[in-house]
Formats: structure tokens, sequence, C-alpha cells
């Protein structure tokens, strides 16, 4: 009964946390080089735009658009020329690693950059459950605003994900953003959900 009781708040636990192992794993080499660049910075600045397909999303079952409009600190100035990068597991939960120059990166990723109105659009699918270690469904983002530096934004989580539990959502809620917790509608045969999302006022500025 401990055991059961304990489950769940080891799960929400590691929801808050799982994110350091994808953030680490673009860093991680057969020669144990570390990069000091973000992933955020993987990209070709000339094909950037403010829709982006995750690769292999044509042969996913649970075809997701995740769209929305990124705002300015102020929570109401659309914010342009916004990156945006997810990575993520595949459906079976486990992060598909490609490798180059040393480097081991997931192959599940993409990047954006915010339109005049500050919208973007991902073509994505839902990432499964690794129960093996209590893996939630979640996408990993980060951003970067124009003359300030990159950062890590709290996993968003699926509200249909059958491990996110009662005591996590509660968690959330009283501590965090709980509209990261996504809640997609099938629309066109494809899930869809909006992510809107507020820069930090306090983001430090790049050199």
């Amino acid at each position: 009964m401990k055991n059961f009781i304990y489950l769940p708040t080891l799960i929400c636990i590691f929801t808050f946390n799982y994110s350091i192992y994808s953030q680490d794993l673009a860093s991680l080499s057969d020669d144990n080089i570390e990069s000091n660049l973000h992933s955020i910075y993987d990209y070709d600045e000339l094909n950037l735009s403010s829709v982006d397909t995750i690769p292999d999303y044509q042969s996913k079952e649970q075809k997701l658009k995740l769209t929305g409009t990124i705002y300015k600190s102020d929570g109401v100035t659309p914010a342009k020329d916004v990156i945006l990068y997810i990575e993520q597991a595949d459906e079976d939960g486990d992060f598909d690693l490609v490798k180059k120059d040393n480097i081991k990166y997931p192959h599940h990723r993409g990047w954006v950059k915010t339109d005049a109105n500050g919208r973007y659009t991902f073509y994505t699918f839902v990432p499964g459950n690794d129960r093996r270690y209590n893996q939630l469904q979640q996408l990993f983002p980060s951003i970067k605003a124009p003359s300030k530096l990159e950062y890590n934004l709290e996993p968003f989580l699926f509200h249909e994900d059958p491990l996110l539990s009662k005591l996590c959502r509660k968690r959330i809620a009283k501590k965090g953003d709980p509209s990261r917790i996504l809640k997609p509608t099938k629309k066109d045969n494809i899930l869809v959900v909006e992510k809107n999302i507020v820069l930090l006022e306090d983001a430090v500025a790049a050199n």
C-alpha cells in the first residue's frame, strides 16, 4: 500500500526534474565533449519560419497541431521574431537520439520564429509514456526573444495522460502554470491545441 501511495508523488516530482535529462541530451558525446550552446541554436536561421513540422509527423497516429501566440512580458503585446524550440520522446516514450559531430541530440525536435502577430505553429505528435521510468507525456520547450538569452520553459503536459496524477495536477495549479497541461481537441483527424506564452520580464539580455 505504501508503494502505491508514493507512486503518484514520485511521478509528479519526476515531471519537474525530467527536463534536466532532456536539456543535457545535446551535450552528450562519445568523447564526453560538452557544448556550451543550448540546443535552441542548432538551426539554420535562414530557414526559420512561424511553422515547423517535427520529423516523422506524417507516420504518427496521434498527430498534434500545437499553435498559439507569444506575448511580451505585459501579456498583451504580441512578440515577433521569438524563437521557440521543442524536443520530445517518440510514441513509445523513448528519445530517439541522432549523432552528429560526436554530439547526440533528440531526433524529434523543431524550431519556429514567431511572425509579426506573435503566432507560431508546430505540427508534431503526442509523445508516449515510458512506464519503466514513470515518464509522463511531455514536450520540452525553450525560448529566446531578440537580444535576450534563451531559457527553458516548464514541460508541456497532456490532460489525458494516464500517469498525470491528481496530486501532480494540484501542485501545478498551485505553484506553476496550469495552462501547460494541454487539452487538445480532435479536428479533421488531428489533435489541435492552443498554447499561448508570455515572455519573462526579467529575461537576461544577451551580450
